[in-house]
């Protein structure tokens, strides 16, 4: 009866190891969903869940190694201050719609369908405090352009309903 359950216990700790080790090599990480809004020039209001990646280390792993975004999902990666920005699509899976944000919500500008796995820099058009990347096609889609205004907590601009 003891080796049975000393069997299981290494048997546990076993899978539990392989699974962790498993989680590690990939490098996908999952940060807090939070509620974002962007109100298109002809009034539209469309609504995404949003992971925020605030540190260094966040920015720099981003949405790598996920097999996929669903259109309603998404990345905003919070920078410290305005600055020019740049991110590369290495080790993402999936073709993105990238969007640079200013101080005050508006977008800046729109890198459409960024190529997987590219190490090319894709850079803001000036200096933006903020990122957002949506799935490839999402911006044409739902008429995004630059000028829209995004609502989110980093902005300080969510109303009410959507805090």
């Amino acid at each position: 009866m003891r080796l049975l359950t000393f069997q299981r216990i290494v048997i546990g700790f076993v899978l539990l190891f392989h699974a962790g080790a498993s989680a590690a090599q990939n490098g996908a990480q999952r940060l807090a969903d939070t509620p974002l809004a962007i109100e298109t020039a002809d009034g539209h209001h469309h609504n995404f869940t949003v992971e925020v990646a605030q540190s260094r280390q966040e920015r720099g792993i981003g949405l790598m190694f996920r097999p996929e975004l669903a259109e309603s999902r998404g990345m905003i990666f919070q920078y410290e201050g305005p600055r020019v920005i740049s991110i590369w699509m290495k080790n993402t899976f999936v073709p993105l719609d990238i969007l640079f944000i200013g101080a005050d919500g508006r977008i800046v500008n729109i890198a459409h369908d960024a190529t997987p796995h590219s190490e090319d820099s894709i850079f803001s058009d000036g200096e933006v405090v903020s990122a957002l990347e949506l799935a490839a096609g999402v911006t044409e889609k739902l008429g995004i352009e630059p000028g829209d205004l995004v609502r989110h907590r980093i902005f300080g601009n969510l109303d009410e309903n959507e805090k």
